[in-house]
Order: C-alpha cells, then sequence, then structure tokens
C-alpha cells in the first residue's frame, strides 16, 4: 500500500503536523473520556482501525461507484447489516449519507417528491405542504423544512416528554406529507410512541419517519419488547441511523433506509440539462470522500453483532450509573428515566441554582457537556468511553453543584444557554 502512514514525512511536512496538535490543544478531551457530546468512542484499537481505514480511502470519491466499485460492495454490506438492525422488510433499501442532518433533510426531500409525484396538481394554491413532528424532533428536520419551503408543525410533547400521537394525528390534513417520531428523541432521551401514529399515516398514504440517528445502534440491543421502534411498527416509509454515533466509525457516516425501492427513488437526482452529460447523486453531497465509507465497513467487520451488544449494554450501563448518581444529590433532577443512554438533568429548584452554572463549572474543570433549552437543562451522551470516568465525574459534578449555589440564580451571563451547534 503506497503512502500508508508509516512512510517517512519530510521536516516541514512534521512541523504543520506539530502545528496541527498545538492548534487542538483547548479542544474537548474526547479520547480521555472527558466529553459528554459530539464525539464517540469505542477503544484506542477500534478508533485506530477505523481511522486507517477512512484514510486508506480518503481520496477515493462516492460521487461515481463505476470507477471505484470497492466503494459501492461497503456501502451495499454496511447497509445489509443496518437493514437486519431495524428489522427492515426485504424489500427495504437505502444509501449511506454524511450523517442524521443530511438524513433527515433528505427524508425532508423524499416526501415531499413521494406527494408530488401522487398527488400532482390536486395541492390547493397559495397553500403549503407540511410536516407534523413533536416538539422533541431534532432541529435538521427544521432545517430541511426550511431549505423546501415546507410548514414546520410542532406538536407539544406530553408531560413525560414522548410524543402526544392523538395530538399528531389531530395536527395532520390535507397537506400533510410526512410525520416523523424519534428513537429516541434527542433531548430528554426518551422513545416516541408511535403504533396509533404509523397506523393512521398508512391509512391516509402519508410519508412516516422513524428518526433512530441516536438509537439505531443501541435500541436492537436495548428496547424491552413493549417498546416499538423499528420497521415492526405499521406504516414506517423510511428510518435513519448514524453510524458515527454509536457505531464507533469517523464522522461523516450515516444510514437511511427506505421501506422499499420504490420510496427510495424519490431521495435520487438526475439530470442532464447542462453540457457536462448525465449526473446522478443519492443525496446533497456530489464529491463524497469515500473515507466515512470505509470506516463504516471496517467498524461493522471488527464489533459485528454480539461487539455491538456489549457496547450498547456498557453505554447504557454507565448511564444508569450516572443516572442513579444525580438521583442522590438533592439540587438535581433527572428529567426523564433514559430509554438508552442520553441523560437530561436539571436544576430541582431553578430559583436556587441555575443548571448553566453547574455546567460551566464542569467545563471549567475540564469536562464538556451540551446545555439545552426549555426547559434548562444539562445534557450528556454517554457512551463505552466513560465507563471509567463515573465516579470522577460524579465527584466533580458534586463540586460544580456546590460552586454554583454561590452564582446568583439570575445572573444573565450563567443563565443563558451556550449552542449545540454553531456558525
Amino acid at each position: 500500500m503506497s503512502n500508508s502512514p508509516e512512510d517517512p514525512l519530510s521536516p516541514a511536512a512534521l512541523k504543520i503536523l506539530n502545528d496541527l496538535d498545538l492548534l487542538r490543544a483547548n479542544d474537548i478531551r474526547w479520547r480521555d473520556g472527558k466529553a459528554f457530546s459530539l464525539t464517540y468512542c469505542a477503544s484506542d484499537d477500534a478508533r485506530h482501525l477505523s481511522e486507517t481505514a477512512y484514510r486508506m480511502f480518503s481520496h477515493e470519491n462516492a460521487l461515481n461507484v463505476a470507477a471505484f466499485p470497492s466503494l459501492k460492495n461497503m456501502q451495499q454490506e454496511v447497509l445489509e447489516f443496518v437493514m437486519q438492525l431495524l428489522e427492515a422488510p426485504p424489500s427495504g433499501a437505502g444509501f449511506m449519507t454524511s450523517g442524521g442532518t443530511e438524513s433527515l433533510i433528505l427524508v425532508v426531500y423524499s416526501a415531499l417528491q413521494r406527494a408530488i409525484a401522487l398527488r400532482g396538481s390536486e395541492r390547493p394554491l397559495n397553500e403549503r405542504f407540511n410536516v407534523v413532528l413533536p416538539s422533541s424532533a431534532h432541529a435538521a428536520l427544521e432545517k430541511g423544512c426550511t431549505y423546501f419551503n415546507i410548514e414546520s408543525r410542532r406538536v407539544p410533547v406530553r408531560s413525560d416528554w414522548r410524543a402526544d400521537e392523538q395530538a399528531m394525528i389531530a395536527a395532520c390534513d390535507d397537506n400533510t406529507i410526512l410525520v416523523v417520531c424519534s428513537a429516541p428523541q434527542y433531548p430528554q432521551g426518551v422513545v416516541d410512541p408511535m403504533e396509533l401514529i404509523g397506523n393512521e399515516a398508512l391509512r391516509r398514504n402519508i410519508s412516516f419517519h422513524i428518526d433512530a440517528c441516536m438509537g439505531g445502534m443501541l435500541l436492537p440491543f436495548l428496547a424491552p419488547p413493549h417498546l416499538p421502534w423499528n420497521f415492526s411498527v405499521p406504516g414506517v416509509t423510511s428510518m435513519s441511523v448514524d453510524l458515527h454515533k454509536y457505531g464507533y466509525t469517523a464522522k461523516g457516516a450515516g444510514v437511511i433506509v427506505y421501506a422499499n425501492k420504490e420510496l427510495r427513488q424519490h431521495q435520487t437526482f438526475f439530470t442532464d440539462n447542462w453540457l457536462g452529460g448525465m449526473y446522478g447523486s443519492s443525496g446533497i453531497l456530489g464529491t463524497k470522500s469515500g473515507g466515512p465509507i470505509a470506516s463504516s465497513w471496517a467498524m461493522v467487520k471488527y464489533f459485528g453483532v454480539d461487539g455491538y451488544r456489549n457496547l450498547a449494554l456498557t453505554a447504557r450501563k454507565v448511564a444508569l450509573q450516572i443516572a442513579r448518581h444525580i438521583d442522590a444529590i438533592p439540587e438535581l433532577v433527572l428529567r426523564a428515566e433514559p430509554d438508552t443512554t442520553l441523560l437530561c438533568i436539571g436544576a430541582k429548584d431553578p430559583q436556587s441554582l441555575s443548571i448553566f452554572a453547574v455546567a460551566r463549572a464542569l467545563r471549567a474543570n475540564g469536562w464538556y457537556v451540551d446545555e439545552q433549552t426549555p426547559p434548562d437543562s444539562m445534557h450528556l451522551t454517554v457512551n463505552v468511553v466513560h465507563e471509567n470516568r463515573v465516579d470522577e465525574f460524579v465527584s466533580d459534578l458534586k463540586v460544580a453543584v456546590a460552586h454554583s449555589l454561590k452564582i446568583p440564580s439570575n445572573d444573565e451571563k450563567g443563565n443563558t444557554p451556550l449552542p449545540y451547534g454553531s456558525v
């Protein structure tokens, strides 16, 4: 293999790499388990394999898999693995994407194209199509609706943070092209009820998507029988899963699976309306590095079903350990008992304690946690890298709470949440 990581680098190249190391000196410490957001790490061995596989195919271009049949074969094997976990029907078909945001934008786009194909000119003039989704559904769906001038029809969740099925059904009308549930939703970490919604979507021939970007690699091993969440639910037309989360691949790897190829075709784009010949694309991106595909294929081969089961059970165990410690801290409250590995923490008395001040105190001590609202909360995404950090984190959390009690709860600087995503 040419240009392997072992090939000697010139002094100039080594200096640039050293400069890169210096640039990331203040980045979050995800490799040693001090980040509860944005990154996922199963083990050093798995990470090295993932990075090496990515590097091997980083310059291959998945825009044209006829030129790189290796990428086509790897993508298909990854899709088959994920479809098995999702209990997709034999007719199931899909594509790899760059991750959850692209997947959800494409879900909105394909639902729009399907609605146009089904309804043609039936839509009344001066009215927009709409998407019905719970208030907890991911912000990327909002982005998709904005891009395609579709109404985002948000429905408040129940008191337990789960989707209100009856209210969502009532929100649907003749211009509804898509309904969405989450498995789990990100903010509070609970799986939406979805069977009533699925049956209604099936009856009305509305596209129904389950966003399993967070839970797709966890729930196959964690979901109890009474918690339907996958293609076994009636009416499901598509599901999305992020491999760069609990699949522990390199960043830029997601999957969208449709119930059949006919549904999938609404996602694809073809044109010859230029001077360059036929152009086709399965998603938003044109040029796509083969790196994420190779990394995903390597991780699927490395872990397999049994390996991912062990990872899911370990991450769940760690999340519950932290949850029980939070229950024992008088000033804090767990907003929901997690269905997977996501923890949402609030202040029991927001008048005396700002949860954002607690988060800032943790950050000052080297931890990285998310802040979100409404309601004011601190969010932890727990994975196996945190297994040996529980006691240290809980100890620092208690110190952060004690420190934050001394800060006025109406302090404006301490009461403004930091953004989940930034420009």
